[in-house]
């Protein structure tokens, strides 16, 4: 599928008719097991955590996503802390991660309280020149990049760093999940492995929970599915269908959250309430050509402070009438999160600050609502805000 366009793509990767009825849509094989024939012997399916039909057509789908033109392998989760924690578990005890500073906090609480008691320990790095020498180890076995990272839309040149990396023969994971892989695939790029929570911009609805591991190694796809097997962690057949029929308008609904979110961060460039604006989108970020070498586009994520700090972002959440406070993001609606008290609070408050996560700080997933009534909310929430 490498030479079709991202939306002839995002329609037909995984879909074929039902052998049997010819559905255009998959079916959901809502079941939790298969006929045999006699003792082990079975058509390919035998219990629906091992394999599922409707699983399948996702998981073809999100490879065909991540690598077309190259054969890819991907493996569905329960949620994107399922995919990531299972990638971890690809890792001894005794090994060590290097990761980006600046990343989901849910993945840091990960890495910190859970990783951690096993013998796994991360050193979080902002990845600039030099950094990566300087943090690694002899047991070092992992680079973890987030990018664009959350909340702070910080870039990571994944060609550069993958390259690095695997020098000292460590493995490359890119947490994929802001960009989508209509707008960034790091396999390409030279990543191992992409994972993303496909709750997110892939479903696109904010009805369903899951995630995926996608990776173009035969060996390390064995793996992935030993563990994906044996833990158990995997969406039912309804979220499969779900995220399939999401994933249907993916690219169509990914170029409008870019259109939306480049015009508001054109239009917050100049607000004189807004003290600091964080889009790759603009020039005068300080990742803007490599996003604009690794990205197609720059995104549907913007994350910005008020004058006033934490109690006028606030207001500002307050009196927004189409930004709804919630977590999560990528959804068709557009959302406004607070990752100091929401999304991060449970990164220690220390990392917070240094990394410029502030209470102050909003994150803004831009929905694909017509974008001048977006920023007339944001205009008048703006205003209310001090």
């Amino acid at each position: 599928m490498k030479e079709l366009g991202e939306s002839t793509r995002s329609v037909h990767a995984g879909f074929e008719p039902d052998e049997k009825t010819g559905s255009v849509q998959t079916p959901i094989f809502q079941t939790s097991t298969y006929v045999q024939s006699d003792f082990a012997e079975h058509t390919g399916y035998e219990y629906s955590r091992t394999q599922n039909p409707t699983r399948d057509a996702l998981q073809e789908a999100v490879a065909i996503l991540e690598s077309p033109g190259v054969k890819a392998y991907g493996s569905a989760f329960a949620s994107g802390m399922a995919a990531i924690s299972t990638v971890t578990q690809l890792l001894e005890s005794g090994s060590h991660i290097i990761a980006a500073s600046d990343l989901y906090g849910g993945t840091g609480r990960y890495f910190d309280q859970v990783l951690s008691k096993f013998g796994i320990e991360t050193t979080y790095s902002e990845l600039g020149p030099g950094d990566l020498e300087a943090c690694a180890r002899e047991n070092t076995k992992m680079l973890w990049l987030e990018t664009p990272t959350n909340p702070l839309l910080n870039i990571h040149d994944i060609a550069e760093l993958s390259a690095k990396a695997h020098e000292r023969g460590w493995l490359v994971v890119v947490d994929n999940t802001f960009a989508s892989p209509v707008l960034q695939r790091p396999l390409e790029l030279g990543a191992d492995i992409s994972c993303s929570s496909s709750t997110k911009y892939v479903a696109g609805h904010s009805d369903v929970i899951s995630g995926y591991v996608v990776t173009r190694s035969e060996e390390l796809n064995e793996k992935i599915r030993f563990l994906q097997n044996t833990i158990g962690a995997v969406p039912s057949p309804l979220d499969c269908f779900l995220i399939l029929r999401g994933i249907r308008t993916l690219a169509i609904r990914m170029e409008r959250h870019c259109d939306n979110a480049e015009y508001l961060a054109q239009k917050l460039s100049s607000h004189p309430k807004v003290t600091r604006l964080l889009y790759p989108g603009l020039e005068g970020h300080g990742g803007h050509d490599v996003a604009a070498s690794q990205m197609r586009r720059f995104g549907g994520m913007i994350s910005l402070e008020i004058e006033g700090g934490e109690a006028a972002a606030r207001r500002f959440a307050k009196a927004s009438k189409l930004f709804t406070t919630a977590e999560s993001l990528g959804g068709v609606e557009s959302l406004i999160n607070h990752p100091w008290s929401m999304t991060h609070a449970a990164t220690p408050e220390a990392r917070r600050l240094e990394v410029g996560v502030t209470p102050g700080l909003v994150r803004l997933s831009v929905g694909i609502e017509d974008a001048e009534d977006l920023w007339k909310d944001i205009e008048n929430a703006l205003n209310a805000s001090s």
